[in-house]
């Protein structure tokens, strides 16, 4: 008896441990967003989540994929870390409605398995300018081409996926619907949401294995806050904000030394920006225009040009912000609704702050000690030639001059030191024969 109470007590025992296993064994799906243009953020985003779902013994990490495009360099990253990934990716573009444009379709194809919502796209992976700067002829434009053409090339056929159409989406600008991507072997599976998509990879076999979806549970993978800011500073509207708020603030330093918020606000944004512009290619003919329109707006403050400078200026600035970002890749335009107001903006803040600003700097001092020099006073002792005394806003003062002065006359103060006037005699009639 005392054998099966035993062997009772054994089971009773192992029973909880048995449950831990099977609750251990439920399969770690890790999912992660990426919504919006592909840049430097986006590339170290999916480093990140590939790593952490790795670490956490995930059984696969999902993408949830909504882009127009993005930049070549980050695109690049992003593909190098799924092909060389054990850890399987799956790339699902999706809600409906979604697309997975251009710079999508290279990791769409880089993925272990992938997968479209209805109503979705995938194609027109036509470079544009890729790096920024003088737009290209059309030798380097086919250069460009080539190159990208023979990277989808061997990122589709490296994944199994249809070379030709791979191709034909960068030359041709070729983009097909989900349906029709799945008819062709571009992608995979065709899932109405996450949960049918998870119930679809169930048993997929991949080269080295096969994955398990049973039972599973999911984690989501948020950006960090530091994330999440750089990605709103890699945005372009915000590198232009950054560039005015930049040029405001070190100007108005300049113009009124001393004020030390303006010129610590414009040093921040400049280096923000200076960080971001390293990130992203931009035109520098753009930046070259800003800058000859700054000039503008400043030189017309001393030169008589009524306004011809400010307008020429204006419209530098316009062409200038339109080339900064002129012919880029998708997500990345900049649009007439930010460059308009920040022109006008722009325009107003030189013609009636910084101008002011700056006459003042050059203006003659009109007040203290160093505002007397040119200012005129009455002789109330006779100078032949050695001391006298002038009054001066109600004040007598000591003064010299190599001028014969008579009680009465005016004179115009030269210079002072210490509390001697040097003065000279006023022309009668002179323009500068006035009291001041």
């Amino acid at each position: 008896m005392w054998k099966y109470l035993t062997i009772i007590a054994a089971l009773v025992l192992m029973m909880p441990s048995a449950a831990t296993v099977n609750q251990n064994s439920a399969p770690l799906i890790t999912v992660i967003e990426v919504v919006g243009p592909i840049g430097p953020t986006t590339a170290s985003y999916i480093q990140r989540a590939i790593d952490e779902s790795i670490e956490m013994g995930a059984e696969m990490l999902i993408i949830e994929l909504d882009t127009p495009g993005g930049l070549l360099e980050s695109t690049k990253h992003i593909v190098q870390s799924m092909l060389a990934s054990n850890l399987p990716v799956v790339v699902y573009v999706s809600p409906m409605g979604a697309s997975a444009g251009s710079a999508g379709t290279f990791i769409t194809l880089a993925s272990h398995v992938a997968a479209m919502a209805p109503g979705t796209n995938i194609g027109a992976a036509t470079p544009v300018q890729m790096g920024g700067g003088e737009a290209p002829d059309d030798s380097y434009r086919q250069k460009v081409i080539n190159y990208a053409e023979s990277y989808i090339e061997t990122i589709a056929d490296q994944r199994k996926r249809n070379v030709e159409w791979a191709k034909s989406a960068v030359r041709d600008g070729a983009s097909i619907t989900e349906t029709r991507a799945l008819e062709l072997e571009v992608i995979e599976i065709i899932a109405d949401n996450r949960a049918h998509l998870i119930d679809q990879l169930d048993g997929w076999e991949l080269d080295d294995r096969s994955l398990n979806t049973a039972g599973y549970t999911v984690t989501e993978i948020e950006m960090t806050l530091a994330e999440r800011a750089l990605r709103f500073l890699f945005r372009p509207e915000v590198m232009f904000i950054l560039m005015i708020i930049a040029i405001y603030g070190i100007i108005g330093e300049l113009s009124n030394p001393g004020a030390i918020v303006p010129g610590v606000t414009g040093f921040v944004a400049l280096i923000l920006l200076l960080y971001a512009s390293a990130s992203m290619p931009v035109n520098t003919a753009g930046y070259i225009l800003i800058v000859l329109a700054i000039i503008l707006f400043v030189s017309e403050a001393f030169t008589p040009t009524f306004g011809l400078l400010t307008a020429t200026g204006a419209v530098a600035f316009v062409i200038g912000a339109l080339m900064v970002f002129d012919d880029f890749a998708p997500g990345y335009e900049l649009s007439w609704g930010y460059i308009i107001p920040a022109t006008i903006l722009t325009v107003g803040f030189f013609v009636f702050v910084v101008s002011a600003g700056l006459k003042a700097q050059f203006r003659k001092t009109k007040t203290g000690r160093e505002g007397m020099p040119g200012r005129v006073a009455e002789v109330v002792n006779p100078i032949n030639g050695g001391h006298g005394y002038v009054m001066l806003d109600g004040e007598l003062w000591d003064a010299v001059s190599d001028d014969s002065l008579k009680k009465g006359d005016l004179c115009e103060i030269l210079e002072i030191k210490g509390l001697t006037l040097t003065v000279k005699k006023l022309n009668k009639g002179g323009p500068d024969e006035q009291r001041t």
